[in-house]
Formats: C-alpha cells, sequence, structure tokens
C-alpha cells in the first residue's frame, strides 16, 4: 500500500457502496480499490489524469 492510498478500514466503508466489479458488460471488469486510490492520487496531486502512470 502506498502513502495516500486507502486504508482497509477505509475500503470496508467505501468498498460496499461502489458498483460490483462484476457484471459489467459496458467495460471490462477492473479493481475498483486501486482505479479509486488513482482517481485519489489525481486529486491529491493535480496532474492531468492523461499523465497517470500505467499501473
Amino acid at each position: 500500500m502506498a502513502r495516500g492510498d486507502l486504508t482497509d478500514q477505509e475500503w470496508a466503508m467505501i468498498g460496499l457502496l461502489l458498483p460490483s466489479e462484476r457484471g459489467r458488460w459496458a467495460r471490462p471488469s477492473g479493481d475498483n480499490r486501486r482505479f479509486l486510490n488513482g482517481m485519489l492520487y489525481i486529486l491529491r496531486t493535480g496532474c492531468p489524469w492523461r499523465d497517470m502512470h500505467e499501473r
């Protein structure tokens, strides 16, 4: 877990509010926690989404 990522306690509260990772037909299913951590990183650092690392 990197600095600024969601802790297990935070994820336990937030994860239930997000849509399921299975059964989405519009795009391949992914890891909601990793995606949310990426969004929080963008908000925290102010870098454009296109400059995010591939991982």
